[in-house]
């Protein structure tokens, strides 16, 4: 299993060490030590931080640290092109997503992973049970050890963070039922399909102190997956979805027993006036366990444009206290995302992100938009560009105008004449003459 010596980001805070990842997280967030010490033995900050991935970048998810994003990769039975994938990891880093979650389902899974935990440089996150049905004909074939042989896989490959979904119980299914849309979730509902077939409790449940080994061994994160997340506004909040949640409860009190650490994930479709009562709810149901969120999209009717639907519903949660937000493309309920999609994705999730850090007051978050007012005052294209959330596109953007260099100080949509800021900078300048 593992050095029996060895202890989690968890255990060592909780002893009152500071790891050389809390520190480099403390740097990296503008907080003292001593706090992310602190935030990380209480369970309210997580850094995923796998043993056998010790190049990654760690990263502190929690409520004290500004609101992380995370980006979804992965091939399909349907597309499989690996180096593609692996161009998409590493255009999310570049734009600025702090975790990349492998979802592949198609082709040479391990040697697929292997690569993005390789390439990216971040933290790196599965769903397990995917490949553990991706590699059976039927899921109900699958038991426990077979489950616990992909996620110790996993954990020896690298993986920072794994969701899995053990708070989907038996007793849910029934309320899903009475849904609109159902279960959407793709993990909830293979385990759903598991525990109906074979008329037995949910196997992460039943086996969970096993499952907790595994992740303690290699100090894997535990993310416990919404099965019953709502798939459309008309099933958010209802007894399906909280029932889940409210067993989440239990299980991120014996995560961190074990000393495992541990977040939990949410919705999904909620309409915007809920959005707060919802993230509120489940920190209070998670016991302060930092939340991560698949949006939340907060309207149903935008396909092709889920990105900005997902944005709102982000920007949202994270004021309310939502840890990490996971983006969600253009291509959602579509397809699975080109380059593009991933581009559109990442750098809406990271507006939605900057926002809440902005409306929480998180260190230095404010500072980057005062440049920014200045750099736009003075026609500093240059400083413009460097200080926005995807600069390659703003450059495009002022090239494709048709701005010209001899005339910088003006943009195509005013022109030279009625300039604003030039306008402002010559009365300005009439009210320092007189002066």
């Amino acid at each position: 299993m593992g050095d029996a010596s060895f202890r989690t980001q968890l255990q060592r805070a909780r002893s009152g060490e500071t790891t050389p990842q809390m520190l480099r997280v403390a740097e990296a967030e503008e907080l003292s030590p001593d706090l992310v010490r602190t935030e990380v033995a209480a369970g309210r900050m997580i850094i995923p931080a796998n043993r056998a991935h010790p190049d990654a970048r760690p990263f502190g998810i929690g409520i004290a640290a500004r609101c992380k994003v995370n980006a979804n990769i992965g091939t399909s039975s349907e597309r499989c092109d690996p180096a593609g994938e692996i161009d998409k990891a590493k255009l999310a880093v570049a734009l600025g997503s702090d975790t990349v979650m492998d979802l592949s389902t198609g082709g040479d899974l391990a040697a697929i992973r292997a690569a993005i935990v390789e390439a990216a440089g971040v933290p790196i996150g599965t769903v397990p049970v995917y490949e553990a049905a991706s590699g059976c004909d039927r899921v109900e074939d699958l038991d426990f050890r077979d489950l616990l042989a992909v996620v110790e896989r996993q954990a020896r490959s690298g993986v920072d963070y794994m969701t899995i979904h053990a708070a989907l119980r038996e007793r849910h299914l029934d309320a899903t039922r009475r849904r609109t849309a159902g279960i959407v979730s793709r993990g909830g509902s293979l385990m759903a399909c598991w525990m109906v077939r074979r008329g037995e409790e949910n196997p992460f449940y039943t086996h969970y102190d096993e499952l907790l080994e595994v992740c303690r061994a290699w100090d894997v994160a535990l993310s416990l997956g919404d099965g019953l997340r709502p798939g459309c506004l008309a099933d958010a909040g209802d007894e399906a979805q909280y029932g889940e949640l409210d067993a989440m409860g239990e299980l991120v009190l014996r995560a961190r027993e074990a000393g495992v650490q541990v977040m939990v994930e949410g919705p999904g479709h909620v309409p915007m006036h809920e959005v707060k009562e919802q993230v509120e709810r489940a920190l209070k149901a998670a016991h302060g366990a930092p939340f991560y969120v698949l949006g939340p999209l907060v309207t149903d009717v935008a396909p092709g444009y889920d990105h900005i639907t997902s944005a709102i519903g982000g920007a949202l949660a994270a004021w309310a206290g939502a840890s990490m937000l996971c983006y969600v493309t253009p291509s959602e309920h579509l397809g699975l995302p080109g380059p593009d999609d991933v581009r559109r994705g990442v750098v809406a999730a990271r507006i939605a992100a900057h926002a809440a850090d902005i409306a929480r007051g998180r260190p230095g978050a404010r500072e980057r938009d005062r440049a920014m007012g200045r750099a736009r005052h003075g026609f500093d294209w240059e400083g413009q560009f460097r200080l926005s959330l995807d600069p390659d596109t703003a450059r495009r953007v002022r090239r494709e105008s048709g701005a010209v260099a001899e005339d910088e100080n003006c943009c195509t949509m005013c022109g030279p004449h009625l300039c604003a800021m030039r306008l402002d900078a010559e009365v300005s300048a009439a009210g320092r003459a007189r002066r």
